[in-house]
């Protein structure tokens, strides 16, 4: 049995962790939700994630600069950007400044399951992929 992902989840919505979370828990992750960026970036400073998600736009700091830190921090660590102003120069700027992926809202948990699921994959830790989906998907 290999050690459960160790997950931050960081948007100023509170209604996001609440649906992610228990999605994340589903497949064997440990998740800690944040509101507050600057709550996170102690949280980061304090313990290494395998992987962040992070909001775009948020009041006390954006995504990129949590991103920033993160890379700063921990370079290992797969950081996962979400957003509800999917722009095609915000995604090439974030991959640019090499974000894993990018999530544009609103999106089912199961999207962010499968990013989750390369991520752990990349980092040499992969998910069972049975935990993935219960439901077959349509080919």
């Amino acid at each position: 049995m290999t050690k459960p992902l160790e997950v931050l989840l960081l948007d100023d919505e509170p209604i996001v962790g609440r649906r992610l979370k228990p999605a994340l828990d589903k497949i064997g992750c440990r998740v800690e939700v944040f509101q507050s960026p600057k709550e996170a970036v102690a949280r980061i400073d304090e313990k290494e994630f395998d992987i962040v998600v992070t909001d775009i736009r948020m009041e006390e700091m954006d995504g990129l600069q949590v991103l920033d830190h993160v890379q700063k921090t921990w370079p290992r660590t797969k950081v996962i950007m979400i957003t509800g102003y999917a722009k095609v120069d915000l995604a090439r700027e974030a991959m640019g400044k090499g974000v894993f992926d990018f999530i544009a809202k609103p999106f089912k948990p199961d999207d962010l399951r499968r990013i989750i699921f390369r991520a752990a994959e990349a980092l040499g830790s992969p998910i069972d992929s049975s935990l993935l989906n219960e439901e077959p998907v349509a080919q």
